[in-house]
């Protein structure tokens, strides 16, 4: 009688942009290689931009004891660009994108197979633990795993809920719907993953947020690193805003309309008395729905760092609203433009 013959598992291409990650790219790297999927059968593609640290020696050193392991250049030094290079050189069925800035789980890989498989989806990913190093850190994961930090990002903010999402953190998707969707857009600096599972979408594909999908995610540590953060993801939305209107929804402008009336009653109120009502009414309201975020959000924040958490939340939606704004006005000509 003749034996079945063993099915072999998806081959699996992990590819990472990285650019200046030596703090983080050792763990993350750590995390992928121990993965409990077959060796034999999953490939870790690092696109590099050119860092200038020692990440390129870090993930360097991992390659002689691990085969699997490539480092290749992006020149072009930003995510997209890192995506497209890797992308064209991966071998595997499946794909995951995963960062440099993170640490997925032990069976992170498995579970994307097994979803992608089981499910019949073209894309899957998980809820994000956001966890600080330093207190400054841990108060800023507190802010952008909340709701009123970070509005309705489901997996930021959820961990025990599976379904269909817009988009999904360390996404992995079948080689099928990436050859259907075509390369990222090398044009978003930030963005690019909004823009692509936006296409996805249009395409017909189904996106799974699966809870049993797990990474941890390592927060900004300073309030100015934040701010820079929050402030190119608001700029460059108005570019994805320009290229797929439809993608927009009522709390991605929220943040700028706040920007712009309480710029707007400053300017005003030398003039007008309206114009200092108007300031009070606003800075007001947003001052107590701080607070009540706070008390929600910070109980598992020490007490002594709970004064910077409503900074934190004021760094996410100023610098969110001005980059929002910033881009309406460089973009101004870029409309009806891919």
């Amino acid at each position: 009688m003749k034996q079945k013959r063993a099915i072999r598992a998806t081959l699996v291409s992990v590819i990472m942009p990285v650019r200046n990650e030596e703090p983080f790219i050792r763990s993350s790297l750590d995390a992928v290689l121990a993965q409990d999927y077959p060796r034999g059968r999953i490939e870790v593609i690092v696109a590099d931009g050119m860092s200038t640290d020692r990440t390129r020696a870090i993930v360097r050193s991992l390659q002689a004891t691990h085969r699997q392991l490539f480092l290749i250049d992006n020149p072009g030094q930003i995510v997209p660009t890192g995506l497209n290079a890797a992308i064209a050189k991966a071998k595997g069925d499946v794909i995951i994108r995963i960062d440099g800035h993170c640490k997925v789980a032990p069976d992170y890989v498995r579970r994307c197979v097994e979803h992608l498989e089981r499910d019949r989806v073209d894309a899957v990913g998980g809820p994000i633990e956001t966890v600080g190093e330093t207190p400054t850190a841990r108060v800023i994961a507190a802010a952008t795993s909340s709701m009123f930090g970070v509005g309705g990002s489901a997996f930021r903010t959820t961990s025990d809920i599976t379904g269909f999402s817009d988009t999904v953190p360390f996404p992995a998707y079948t080689r099928a719907i990436i050859q259907r969707a075509g390369p990222y857009d090398e044009e978003l600096v930030r963005n690019q993953d909004d823009e692509y599972n936006y296409r996805l979408r249009k395409l017909g594909a189904k996106v799974l947020l699966a809870s049993d999908v797990r990474s941890v995610y390592f927060s900004r540590s300073s309030l100015k690193l934040l701010w820079r953060q929050y402030f190119q993801y608001g700029y460059w939305k108005v570019r994805v805003m320009q290229k797929h209107p439809k993608q927009m929804s009522f709390r991605h402008f929220v943040p700028a309309a706040f920007v712009a009336i309480l710029g707007a009653a400053l300017l005003a109120a030398p003039f007008v008395m309206i114009g200092d009502y108007i300031f009070v009414a606003v800075a007001g309201s947003y001052i107590a729905a701080t607070a009540l975020a706070t008390f929600l959000a910070g109980k598992g924040v020490p007490p002594g760092l709970l004064p910077l958490l409503p900074g934190a939340f004021a760094t996410i939606h100023l610098a969110y609203g001005v980059g929002f704004i910033a881009g309406l006005v460089k973009f101004r000509n870029r409309w009806g433009k891919s």
